[in-house]
């Protein structure tokens, strides 16, 4: 089968198309053919040599979906969907025409979905659902501040808050575009810019005076100041990334005083397995609508697969899939 690979790290000229052999389904495993993959900015971090945990050589891609061609009997010719943070990482990844998977990861795509859709959603919405949900346990009738409402991951979390009965504060530089699922959500919107404490006060007036019970900060780093400024008494902090210095100076007394509570939350820690099976449990919100995925901003072959990496790395706003 044909397959994007590197053998070494690098920028995206370590990228290239390669002849490898077609994977086959031992005891336990399936092989999915690739429908579509779409291309995350974790791709590119881990081509550069951000992830010290990647073998090479390797294939990368963590989000497809496809259908079941080899593995369980039952399986073969589902439509599928997943994600990994072992994808592209310790194991081949989705861009490539298949994948080898563990049976166990086998997760149904959502039927009101199509191949490319499907393919967006595994970073996305697993992130979301791990620190809105999982880690920060977002109740009915919270505020929340969403930090990057703009984006694939502060979109999502906006929809996973209005579906748990949550009201959204979008956070951001830009309004989210007309047209996008979180763009109909946010109940009000915060500009990022100035002084940390301005869009930590316009977050408490807008909540009178109280703060966000949950700020979910998918920007990190120089948005911290204003995240931790921003929360109510015991308010609960999601950091899933950092732009800018890694380190940032808090305020102890005042974190125990307001007996805040910070959460870490990285997708790369949940594998193929443990993936899929937050993906059976998104199934459903995409089926009924509730759900939707980020907006496509282009599609590419297989031999066109360096220039998608290379939009993501322009940052194009939307996703960008591979469809083998």
């Amino acid at each position: 089968m044909r397959a994007l690979r590197f053998d070494r790290f690098g920028d995206l000229q370590v990228l290239g198309l390669a002849e490898v052999p077609d994977p086959a389904a031992g005891d336990g495993e399936a092989v999915i053919e690739v429908k579509a993959a779409s291309v995350s900015r974790s791709d590119l971090v881990n081509i550069a040599g951000g992830f010290e945990e990647t073998t090479l050589p390797r294939i990368p891609g963590r989000d497809f979906a496809g259908v079941v061609v080899d593995g369980p009997p039952d399986w073969v010719g589902v439509e599928v969907w997943g994600t990994g943070g072992d994808v592209g990482f310790t194991r081949d990844g989705s861009h490539a025409q298949m994948i080898n998977i563990p049976a166990a990861a086998l997760a149904r795509k959502p039927e009101r979905l199509g191949f490319d859709e499907a393919s967006t959603v595994g970073v996305n919405f697993i992130t979301a659902w791990l620190g809105a949900v999982e880690a920060a346990e977002l109740g009915k009738d919270e505020a929340i501040a969403v930090f990057g409402v703009s984006g694939g991951v502060g979109g999502a979390v906006a929809q996973v808050a209005h579906t748990l009965g949550a009201w959204v504060i979008g956070v951001d530089r830009v309004r989210p575009a007309e047209g996008t699922p979180a763009a109909a959500i946010i109940r009000e919107f915060v500009t990022l810019g100035g002084s940390p404490q301005e869009a930590a006060s316009e977050i408490k007036r807008v909540t009178a005076g109280k703060g966000a019970d949950v700020v979910y900060d998918a920007v990190g780093g120089v948005t911290t100041p204003t995240a931790l400024a921003s929360l109510a008494h015991r308010g609960r902090l999601v950091v899933i990334s950092s732009v800018g210095p890694p380190t940032v100076e808090i305020d102890l007394v005042e974190l125990y005083r307001n007996e805040t509570r910070v959460y870490g939350c990285n997708s790369t820690r949940y594998d193929l397995v443990e993936s899929g099976a937050r993906l059976q449990r998104l199934a459903p919100f995409f089926d009924s609508g509730d759900f939707r995925p980020q907006s496509i901003a282009g599609r590419y072959s297989l031999e066109d697969s360096v220039d998608a990496y290379r939009a993501v790395e322009n940052r194009v706003r939307g996703k960008v899939v591979i469809c083998p």
